[in-house]
């Protein structure tokens, strides 16, 4: 029976990352695909490698947050491991049917909590802590990207939006002893620097992804002393690697959320800002949301880029008429960029509407609803089933 639940625990924890692997490989490698700087299954592989790179090192504080601290270890028997996990499941496959991006990582703080409510074992004082931060990531990525949207982004644009030419980036000279590569036939170094940024931005974001990700796979059963932590964060990370190669094929071509419908330069800026305040929070041990840090991110540097017409004292007067578009981050490089409350308001062209307050709304719902409802399914069970 042992060896059963035991075998049911690691399928449980596999079915967690393959559905993460499907749905942030899209974000991650998405742009780069789309550009054709990778193809999917390099994409994959590469997700696979710096997810596991990111679990071994940063990720180890997280699954050490939700494996001991947040509940202690013994609350974690097999059987409350497979639920716990079970939750954490559902929580994703009822995000991804309704097309909102809720965070893995809410829901399995919710799904711990609930056994920690149910069992009288859940510490307050970290579970504060983690929310005090499920506060400070949106805040910090909305106006992280207002701020690079209204004062960076334009020179950003000018220096390093990405214009692909029609053949190849390389090409290998022939007529050399030793082949070597070159430019292509319409290959500018500019194109070049960019394509090597888009794939390390990448590479970042993937290391992000398992920094925050792994532990939402394996913790509970690293916590239960099921598997040590070094074959948790190898079984998360193949689990993860397992659906980039699947499923994830599909969101890579759709370039995940958000992101779809962004210029390329623009989704590079929200993939740092979302990837760096998810990394931080995961060396802090704290398991944070990348969907959350993206989201706001993107509605933060549109918003930015929308208000660069107007000066800061027109904006405190409210003097300045703020409409957040899709134009706002499409606008043709100019050789001058204007300064602040020199630029004309119509160069911002209204192409299509970037923020808009119902999604925004509904995302925002989801992620409360989210950990919310795991919390309650996992207490109930917990309470009235006794199985912890």
């Amino acid at each position: 029976m042992d060896l059963l639940f035991g075998i049911l625990s690691v399928l449980a924890a596999i079915f967690v990352g393959f559905n993460i692997g499907g749905s942030s490989t899209g974000v991650a490698w998405g742009p780069a695909v789309g550009a054709r700087v990778v193809d999917k299954t390099t994409a994959a592989a590469l997700m696979t490698l710096f997810v596991f790179l990111g679990g071994w090192t940063v990720g180890r504080n997280v699954i050490e947050t939700l494996g001991s601290e947040l509940v202690p270890t013994t609350a974690f028997t097999i059987e409350a491991s497979i639920v716990v996990l079970v939750f954490i499941g559902l929580g994703m496959l009822f995000a991804n049917l309704y097309g909102v991006p809720v965070s893995t990582s809410m829901t399995a703080v919710g799904a711990i909590a609930g056994l920690g409510l149910a069992t009288n074992q859940l510490d307050f004082a970290v579970v504060g802590s983690i929310m005090v931060w499920w506060l400070i990531a949106p805040i910090l990525g909305f106006w992280a990207g207002g701020f690079i949207g209204r004062y960076l982004y334009p020179y950003l644009e000018r220096e390093f939006a990405i214009e692909r030419s029609s053949g190849p980036l390389l090409t290998l000279d022939p007529e050399k002893t030793l082949p070597r590569p070159t430019l292509g036939p319409e290959t500018t170094a500019r194109e070049v620097v960019s394509t090597v940024l888009v794939f390390v931005i990448a590479c970042y974001m993937a290391f992000s992804a398992g920094a925050s990700n792994v532990a939402n796979a394996v913790a509970p059963l690293v916590g239960g002393g099921i598997v040590a932590t070094e074959r948790g964060i190898v079984l998360g990370s193949l689990a993860i690697g397992l659906g980039a190669f699947t499923i994830a094929r599909r969101t890579m071509e759709s370039v995940g959320n958000d992101l779809t419908d962004l210029p390329l330069l623009a989704a590079m800026v929200v993939m740092v800002v979302g990837a760096t305040i998810t990394t931080v929070a995961s060396w802090l041990g704290i398991p944070i949301s990348l969907a959350l840090s993206t989201v706001m991110t993107i509605v933060g540097l549109g918003w930015g880029r929308a208000t660069r017409p107007a000066t800061v004292a027109e904006l405190v007067r409210g003097e300045s008429e703020t409409k957040v578009t899709m134009g706002s981050l499409t606008t043709e490089p100019e050789d001058e960029v204007p300064r602040i409350g020199e630029e004309d308001p119509d160069s911002i062209e209204d192409v299509k509407q970037l923020f808009d307050p119902s999604t925004v709304a509904r995302f925002v719902a989801f992620w409360i609803i989210g950990p919310s409802v795991a919390t309650l399914l996992s207490y109930v069970t917990f309470r009235f089933l006794t199985l912890a």
